[in-house]
């Protein structure tokens, strides 16, 4: 097993510690912050494993007022929020712990924002300059302790949040949403499906992959999105053939988070798709990102011919340029299971105009190589619906 990465503290983009069994520092982390009543949010599924009755009888061993919330959706809602923030208040909670995958990430860091704010949560949404808006002081802090590695959140300064009303994902955003502290315990990993592994790890290499390919100039994160996917590509077939390689676990953690540290420099069409496909279809997000990826390597080869021939060598794989890197995906998606068409997952058509248009107005469709109009998003749509790559 390699131990290098056993107790090693990173500053960077957070303050981040690294290694199994470092959840045990947990109620040391909220007293370097100055937490004494943490709210801990989330996932329904979480609350009831012994990994968080363990966490919350440390906590309370360290004289910490904890309570538990986890009224979230797999896709958090506006909803979801405001009845996170009720509950931070009604507890009167200084602090929030986001325990979970990247639902309770993202549920967390946009509670602990909303904490004592008195304008909307959509007044918050990553456009222009409306984070200038957010009362800094009406925020608390938040420690972040991620169980899936696929989304990244834990490095994020946003959270996508579900506007039901609308029907579309809306990005809330603001510097300081970025978690005080991190803790990356694969431990918390060894209990998660095949599946769940397969879908998070491919979200993980989504963030990667559509960073290094983003045109915007940011050397640093193109360099961390080239070794974020030379990791995937080591440890996730590793990760979902034994779910009890704890190095494999590990180093995922540590893919994602590079993935979500990575994608300042942009995302792309894969997320422009998968964020309507969420809000429309409440499906699930690693899944979708996992099922577009080829069809979005292919739509957008004659834009990433060049950083995709550099990738392909980096790799080491036998076949060069988009054409060699197009193979390695679609035999890791048949090696770890992940369906070929968004047919199989349970989408239709009936929304494939919308899907385009939805798409093309995402903010992530500014970062993707080639220009698509909703036209083409509808059309790219298709071809994933009917797995034709």
């Amino acid at each position: 097993m390699n131990t290098q990465y056993f107790h090693t503290n990173w500053n960077y983009p957070t303050a981040m510690r690294v290694g199994p069994g470092r959840v045990s520092e947990l109620a040391g982390a909220c007293a370097e912050l100055g937490i004494r009543a943490p709210l801990l949010v989330t996932d329904p599924g979480l609350a009831e494993l012994p990994m968080l009755q363990q966490v919350l009888l440390d906590c309370g061993e360290s004289d910490l007022k904890i309570d538990v919330f986890s009224e979230i959706k797999g896709n958090p809602t506006g909803d979801n929020v405001s009845a996170g923030v009720e509950a931070l208040r009604a507890g009167w909670h200084d602090g929030v712990i986001a325990f979970g995958g990247g639902s309770a990430m993202d549920a967390g860091k946009a509670i602990a924002l909303m904490a004592g704010q008195r304008r909307p949560l959509w007044d918050f949404e990553d456009e222009g300059d409306n984070f200038l808006r957010v009362d800094v002081d009406g925020m608390v802090p938040v420690v972040a302790v991620p169980t899936t590695a696929g989304t990244g959140s834990e490095v994020g300064r946003s959270s996508v949040i579900t506007d039901t009303g609308a029907q579309v994902k809306r990005i809330i955003f603001h510097p300081r949403m970025l978690p005080s502290i991190v803790i990356l315990d694969a431990e918390l990993t060894l209990g998660l499906p095949a599946t769940i592994t397969a879908a998070t790890g491919m979200d993980a290499l989504s963030h990667n992959i559509e960073a290094y390919c983003s045109p915007g100039f940011h050397p640093m994160a193109e360099g961390i999105a080239l070794e974020g996917i030379r990791l995937v590509r080591e440890f996730l077939p590793r990760a979902v053939a034994d779910g009890s390689d704890l190095d494999a676990r590990q180093q995922m953690l540590v893919a994602s988070s590079m993935g979500a540290t990575a994608f300042q420099r942009g995302l792309g069409a894969m997320h422009a798709l998968a964020h309507p496909l969420g809000a429309l279809y409440d499906a699930h997000h690693g899944l979708l990102n996992a099922v577009l990826m080829p069809y979005v390597l292919q739509a957008n080869r004659d834009a990433v011919a060049e950083p995709m021939t550099r990738l392909a060598r980096y790799l080491g794989l036998p076949h060069e340029g988009v054409d060699g890197v197009l193979d390695w995906v679609l035999e890791l998606r048949t090696e770890i299971g992940i369906p070929h068409s968004l047919e199989e997952i349970g989408i239709d058509n009936r929304q494939m105009k919308k899907v385009g248009q939805m798409a093309a107005a995402d903010p992530s469709a500014g970062g993707n190589p080639r220009k698509l109009d909703a036209k083409q998003y509808s059309e790219l749509f298709e071809r994933a619906l009917r797995g034709v790559v």
